[in-house]
């Protein structure tokens, strides 16, 4: 099933969405050569280079991101179009992972969305105005406002996605162009705020501290990573003191402060709080800051706050969000079924914080959270076809749901009135090689497993390596040297949190290595040719929740290897829904590999039964507790099929849960 790469010529090294500063102070840094070239991620980043960055484009034309820029530019008329004023990053968003596919393409190949991504920078150049502002809505909409609605505005969450897409361009093709507009901007920011100048205030969505350090790293120019630190710094002042609810937006009461962490300084924070895409954005920059400084009491900060997220604010399939209405984390265990936000952006955001900190701080944990949020959370927000789209990634839809459309449905949709999480997943795959690997000074580590190539620098000289792996669907990963350095150096392979058997063989030979902290180190004086095999025991399993979670009372979730399975009720015949479906844990799960379902994927079988009515629920939902239930008896067991989760929704609309009961 897989799809062994060639050796082949070392590919030119294209710096990634993170290029650490020479001094920054990290334990590990990024693969400075990563290609997925075969196997399931290959796969999924065909689909997204194939059919999803292509269809940007005249998705951003007719649903009107590119008419307001036009406005902007004085080269249209008409009115703006939309109420949100944050529609510009759709734009840029788009334009980062075109970038970054651009920078993945074949050099022989020629790029089909080149022309469209020339064509959207001269519109970003000409709707520029002179002193570097640039955002369509408070140029077309409110031009008397500028910075001044910073609670709601979005104007520096704007800056900061140009930023993040100029810095892609750059690096995948060496031109100045989108840069420049880039840097006029964020010129005209470090102008405006800060002390003595004329705003003292920070954004409502953060997204401009990541952006302005990268920025730093891409130019060398140390009041960007200067401006980074005065954003983060005075957040949690009380500095977002405009009280009226989001533009547009139906709120009865307008979020208090928390939900923007503008409540409590970062460096004092105890917990991860408010709307999730704001505070994991925010604690990736703050991430970013600490490695560029060394500043250890934000390096502190992070990780207490990476803690508590983790412990009592995580899903089983590492989304977040609790609450619909404010998108928010909600309370410790309060971690809801049908009613789980779980945006696909706050999945990207949490893969972007976590590799930062895995950098940070060389620790498996945060490898293990971001392959968790990869394989489902993340995955599951796009369609199969690369067509469709989940906004929110419920762990259950209930027998008998009824979409009210909009972007909050279970239901997959082409496109969304707020469009952010298309552009944020296209953004992701297209970078998606450069979270998978890192090296140091004494090697190379392998974070995540896809069929591909990676090496860069290390102590003496530069390694390479190429793994071979049937990864979810097998357990086996072959990693071959290609480069093997001058001297000797450590290989250090990621043993999963999940993982709790496992094999390694060291050039065929049957090795006895214990994990470290999760990482399997095996150091040698490296030939080109030397192969490591390991072997991940991929036996199904249930998961049982942390009582405090009173959703999943009595309930398990099937999970094997990195993947959760979830139940969707075209896939059981002998049921007439889910919800009454009850597991049989005793019955034990058996693994079946299904070519012709869902692109081909390995299902796990176990037994369950239908419920039986207790006695009194002919018309009232309730009866007296008793010790001994009585009532009708359940009925005869029958097979249950779980999927990958990442793949629920895409065929006929029906039923889905992750949680089951046992009785």
């Amino acid at each position: 099933m897989s799809l062994s790469p060639s050796p082949g010529p070392t590919p030119t090294p294209v710096p990634g969405p993170i290029r650490l500063g020479e001094r920054a102070q990290v334990a590990l840094r990024p693969a400075e050569s990563a290609r997925v070239t075969g196997g399931f991620w290959h796969e999924r980043r065909r689909v997204n280079a194939e059919v999803s960055i292509p269809q940007g484009p005249a998705l951003l034309d007719s649903v009107g991101n590119l008419h307001n820029l036009r406005l902007a530019a004085g080269t249209a008329s008409g009115d703006y179009r939309g109420e949100l004023p944050f529609l510009d990053t759709d734009v840029t968003k788009w334009l980062e992972a075109a970038s970054w596919q651009l920078a993945d393409t074949d050099p022989k190949a020629e790029f089909a969305q080149a022309e469209d991504v020339d064509r959207m920078i001269r519109l970003l150049a000409e709707a520029q105005q002179a002193n570097g502002y640039l955002q369509s809505y408070y140029q077309v909409v409110r031009p008397g406002l500028r910075f001044v609605e910073l609670r709601w505005g979005h104007e520096l969450y704007c800056a900061g996605h140009l930023i993040q897409a100029a810095v892609a361009h750059h690096r995948a093709t060496g031109r100045e162009d989108l840069l420049t507009v880039a840097r006029r901007f964020a010129d005209h920011i470090d102008d405006t705020f800060g002390p003595g100048k004329p705003v003292d205030g920070i954004g409502g969505h953060a997204e401009i501290e990541t952006a302005l350090v990268e920025l730093y790293r891409e130019t060398g120019e140390r009041r960007y990573l200067d401006l980074a630190g005065y954003f983060v710094d005075r957040r949690g002042h009380g500095l977002l003191r405009d009280g009226r609810p989001m533009l547009g937006d139906a709120h009865a009461v307008a979020p208090g402060p928390a939900y923007f962490q503008d409540h409590v300084p970062v460096r004092e924070a105890e917990t991860v709080t408010g709307h999730v895409v704001r505070q994991l954005y925010l604690l990736s920059g703050v991430a970013d800051l600490a490695a560029e400084t060394g500043d250890q009491q934000l390096r502190a900060a992070m990780e207490r706050l990476w803690e508590s997220m983790t412990t009592t604010r995580t899903h089983l399939t590492g989304g977040l969000g609790a609450h619909h209405e404010s998108e928010d984390f909600g309370d410790p265990y309060e971690l809801p079924n049908e009613r789980a936000y779980c945006e696909t952006c706050a999945a990207v955001a949490s893969i972007q914080w976590n590799w930062r900190m895995a950098l940070l701080t060389g620790e498996t944990r945060y490898s293990d959270l971001l392959e968790r949020t990869l394989f489902n959370g993340f995955l599951s927000g796009v369609s199969l076809d690369g067509l469709r789209w989940l906004y929110v990634n419920p762990l259950r839809v209930r027998d008998g749901y009824e979409s009210q459309g909009g972007d909050n449905s279970a239901r997959r949709t082409p496109w969304f009135t707020c469009a952010c999480c298309p552009p944020n997943v296209m953004r992701l795959l297209a970078s998606l090689p450069h979270y998978l690997a890192s090296t140091d000074a004494d090697g190379l580590q392998l974070h995540q497993y896809a069929t591909g190539s990676y090496g860069g620098p290390v102590d003496g000289g530069r390694v390479a390596v190429r793994v071979d792996t049937d990864y979810p669907w097998q357990g086996r990963i072959a990693v071959t040297v290609d480069e093997a350095g001058p001297r000797e150096w450590t290989l250090s392979l990621r043993v999963p949190q999940w993982c709790e058997q496992y094999t390694l063989e060291v050039g065929a030979t049957p090795a006895e290595q214990v994990s470290q902290d999760g990482w399997l180190r095996i150091r040698a004086a490296w030939r080109p040719g030397d192969t490591v095999v390991l072997n991940l025991g991929m036996e199904p399993r249930l998961t049982e929740a942390d009582p405090r979670v009173d959703a999943v009372w009595g309930c398990v979730a099937v999970e094997r290897g990195p993947l959760v399975h979830c139940l969707e009720q075209v896939d059981q015949p002998g049921a007439p829904g889910l919800d009454d479906i009850v597991l049989d844990p005793t019955a034990g799960l058996t693994v079946r590999y299904r070519p012709d379902l869902l692109g081909g994927v390995t299902t796990v079988v176990g037994s369950g039964r239908l419920r039986g009515r207790p006695a009194g629920q002919d018309w009232w939902p309730y009866r007296v507790a008793r010790s001994t239930p009585t009532g009708t008896p359940d009925g005869a067991p029958f097979e249950l099929t779980a999927i990958p989760y990442y793949a629920w929704a895409n065929r006929e609309d029906g039923s889905m849960r992750v949680w089951l009961p046992t009785s």
